[in-house]
């Protein structure tokens, strides 16, 4: 609890991913990304609730190891195409109705991310409540060479620029900062989930995260993790 506010935290942590095999089982360093995932739970102290949204038996079992509770995913939410938001209203209503508690701010971590900060994510929910923001979400700088106006299409093998500002960029100097998602964690207001159903809106703020940040999507990311937290 933060000012008042009930927080509820939700992973989600389905076990159809197609790039890696049970990509949240993969163990960085001898830990499953589930069980660092937990310990970054346990270690939050403003939490109310933490919960596991799955629709995988071995999942469940290692979150449960680690007293994290369960929510079942059924298998219409279980699909590549499913929104998280989609996942936590589900994951929300069940947990609600099981505990008979109201929470009033939803944090979704995602276990793919394991370099996320306590502060990062405290400071997400202060900002909700002092901003009065519909959600927060941690953002990291795009380093410039991955700028939106320099990258590149191919057309038959022809090259387009991806951006109409692109063949106009000449020098670093000319590009403005541009943020990416880093997915360490995304706050939101839990009366604005229920009524937009969505993570976004004008009124979403940001925690820009000054620390090397990466969501796992292949064995290259899970060795990159590896090096840093030896």
């Amino acid at each position: 609890m933060i000012n008042g506010k009930k927080i509820i935290a939700v992973i989600p942590a389905r076990g159809g991913s197609k790039g890696i095999k049970l990509k949240n089982l993969k163990r960085i360093n001898g830990k499953s990304l589930i069980r660092i995932t937990a310990e970054f739970v346990h270690k939050c102290k403003f939490f109310d609730y933490a919960a596991l949204s799955t629709d995988h038996n071995k999942i469940s079992q290692e979150a449960r190891k680690y007293k994290i509770n369960i929510v079942k995913r059924p298998k219409k939410l279980s699909g590549d195409k499913i929104s998280d938001t989609k996942v936590l209203l589900h994951a929300v209503e069940q947990i609600e109705k099981f505990t008979k508690l109201n929470f009033d701010i939803v944090v979704m971590l995602h276990p793919t991310s394991p370099l996320r900060k306590i502060n990062d994510v405290r400071n997400c929910i202060k900002m909700l409540i002092k901003k009065k923001y519909d959600s927060v979400w941690t953002i990291s700088k795009t380093d410039p060479k991955f700028h939106p106006d320099k990258q590149l299409q191919l057309k038959r093998n022809k090259i387009k620029y991806y951006s109409k500002r692109g063949p106009k960029i000449f020098y670093r100097q000319q590009l403005g900062q541009v943020y990416y998602r880093n997915s360490n964690a995304y706050v939101v207001s839990k009366k604005f989930l229920k009524k937009k159903k969505t993570l976004f809106s004008k009124n979403t703020g940001s925690i820009v995260v000054k620390t090397k940040q990466i969501s796992i999507d292949s064995l290259e990311d899970i060795n990159f993790v590896k090096n840093i937290l030896k």
